[in-house]
């Protein structure tokens, strides 16, 4: 390993991993150390409250192959994999995650497909341990709903946790966007690409940084970045409560000149009035989703503020 041309990065966002990152280096140097040529591993601290900046920065002192980024605060998990992406400089990058639920030994099988021409190799798992019913079958649905909204192949069953070629990795900091589902923007790129299966483990240790309530942000993220159907979709609602609500008035317009029947009182016509209520508002919702995207690309502010960096 005396080439000093980088062969391999591997970029490994960190959140609030103090219970975890010895080991994940441990395995990564491990895995890494196997395959005989030149590698760092570039740690991206994305504003931790707890030890884990301290403790990779002890790694990073003993260890001349890690690198270690430090943002100013937290500015979430995609954009901590692109300033690793950013600020890497092998012939290949792998990103992986600090949890070891996606195994580092897998990295070999990525490398393998690497070196047979693939440009993109994604991990596709096969099955998921340590994951409630509720969280599969959410995935599941949401995979396959994002890949029928959407006009590119976005595979199904995968993360983050992939192999990229160096060209897919610098057309990738040509795409600037802020909210972004960066496996999204990969497959969008094209590139020759391939995926290797893999089981799933459930995390070494502390908790999952994707609650309920960021796997639906990271959700619309993804669908409002790569769809315009929820707007159409919108727009087909209005138009049909539009002429049902005006064939409904000309029948009860109907019904007053020429019969003796009695249009209904109130509670009908507050019940109408909330459920058309309730319609504009939830397309108001949707057509403001895509505004605030359009303003945060608008203010032209960076995607993330570095504090620190070690071993670069």
């Amino acid at each position: 390993m005396t080439d000093k041309v980088i062969q391999y990065s591997i970029v490994v966002p960190l959140y609030n991993e103090e219970l975890v990152v010895k080991e994940t280096y441990k395995r990564l140097k491990s895995v890494m150390d196997s395959t005989g040529e030149n590698y760092e591993i570039i740690f991206v601290n994305d504003g931790s409250r707890d030890k884990t900046a301290v403790i990779t920065k002890e790694i990073c002192d003993r260890d001349k192959k890690i690198k270690f980024i430090s943002f100013s605060r937290n500015f979430g998990h995609q954009l901590a994999i692109t300033a690793g992406m950013d600020n890497s400089s092998g012939n290949a990058v792998v990103v992986i995650d600090a949890d070891l639920q996606d195994p580092p030994e897998v990295i070999l099988k990525m490398i393998e497909k690497w070196k047979e021409g693939y440009e993109v190799v994604y991990g596709q798992r096969a099955k998921r341990k340590g994951e409630t019913f509720f969280k599969k079958l959410t995935a599941r649905i949401f995979y396959r709903m994002l890949n029928s909204m959407t006009d590119i192949d976005i595979p199904v069953d995968t993360g983050d946790f992939r192999l990229i070629d160096r060209k897919v990795c610098d057309a990738l900091k040509t795409v600037p966007e802020r909210n972004r589902y960066v496996r999204g923007l990969i497959s969008w790129l094209g590139f020759k690409q391939i995926g290797v299966q893999f089981i799933r483990e459930e995390r070494f240790a502390g908790e999952t940084k994707y609650p309920l309530k960021k796997m639906v942000e990271f959700a619309t993220d993804a669908i409002t970045s790569f769809s315009y159907k929820p707007l159409k979709l919108a727009m087909y609602s209005g138009s049909i409560i539009s002429i049902i609500s005006f064939v409904y008035l000309i029948f009860v317009i109907i019904q007053k000149l020429f019969t003796n029947g009695i249009v209904a009182g109130w509670t009908s016509l507050v019940a109408l009035m909330l459920f058309f209520n309730g319609v504009i508002l939830m397309i108001l919702g949707i057509m403001g989703e895509y505004i605030g995207r359009i303003y945060d690309e608008a203010k032209g502010r960076p995607l993330y503020i570095i504090g620190e960096k070690k071993g670069f």
